[in-house]
């Protein structure tokens, strides 16, 4: 389910757009997972790194921490490299890029049990922490707020969950700006001009994107008591909320 988790190309937002879509399915994409996120995230590594960081403030050192959106395995194995001790439990439904979380853990792999499907999928937990990076720009608003429910409910009183995604101003002029700033902030990352851009056009056409205050409102209504925004990289935005 990540996200994840952004988009690749015109062709992969279109698949990504729905969350009962098969993503990832193309080989090519898969292969060229881990050199794009860079490209598009600002500050890619560094949100891992502080994601990492803000699960580890209430985490303990043999926490269960839920992944979801975890195809890929980037986040998890940043994860695991800094925490020895946790066990994760990884989510996301693209076999394809489920196997490629296993070839990207290595033998770190042993610190995590993977699982296809989607949040209901997930195990009950209790949980100490979660996170789901780059994933819920991909869901409905319905969707979303079920997600988010449902991470809520399987964590621990007081425990930490990070999210980040695609967020950003949904009024004109305001939204169109923010998007010119996505594909050129591609560009400039090595991603070609014309690709950038149609990757810009299919955001905005085929994802359910939200504005900060109503991401913001949404994590509130599932729950959680405590909602901080701890990164803000152009189009993307970041937020610790706390059970």
């Amino acid at each position: 389910m990540k996200e994840e988790a952004f988009q690749k190309d015109d062709q992969n937002a279109q698949n990504r757009a729905s969350t009962h879509s098969n993503p990832f399915a193309d080989p090519a994409v898969v292969a060229s997972y881990a050199q794009n996120p860079p490209r598009i995230v600002p500050g890619f590594a560094d949100l891992q790194r502080m994601t990492a960081l803000l699960l580890a403030e209430r985490a303990p050192a043999n926490a269960r921490v839920l992944v979801l959106g975890a195809g890929g395995g980037l986040e998890l194995k940043v994860f695991a490299e800094a925490n020895p001790g946790w066990q994760f439990d990884g989510v996301d439904p693209a076999a394809e890029m489920l196997e490629l979380a296993r070839a990207t853990l290595g033998p770190l792999i042993r610190q995590v049990q993977l699982h296809q499907g989607y949040i209901e999928t997930a195990p009950e937990g209790p949980f100490d922490a979660a996170s789901c990076l780059l994933t819920l720009h991909f869901l409905t608003p319905e969707e979303r707020r079920r997600a988010l429910i449902e991470v809520h409910r399987r964590l621990k009183p007081g425990a930490p969950f990070v999210v980040a995604h695609l967020s950003f101003p949904q009024s004109e002029p305001e939204r169109s700006l923010w998007l010119s700033r996505y594909a050129g902030f591609a560009t400039t990352g090595g991603i070609d001009p014309e690709k950038a851009q149609k990757a810009s056009v299919a955001i905005s056409e085929r994802l359910p994107l939200l504005s900060p205050e109503e991401d913001e409102t949404m994590l509130y209504d599932a729950g959680f008591s405590i909602v901080n925004l701890f990164y803000a990289g152009f189009c993307f935005r970041g937020w610790v909320a706390y059970r």
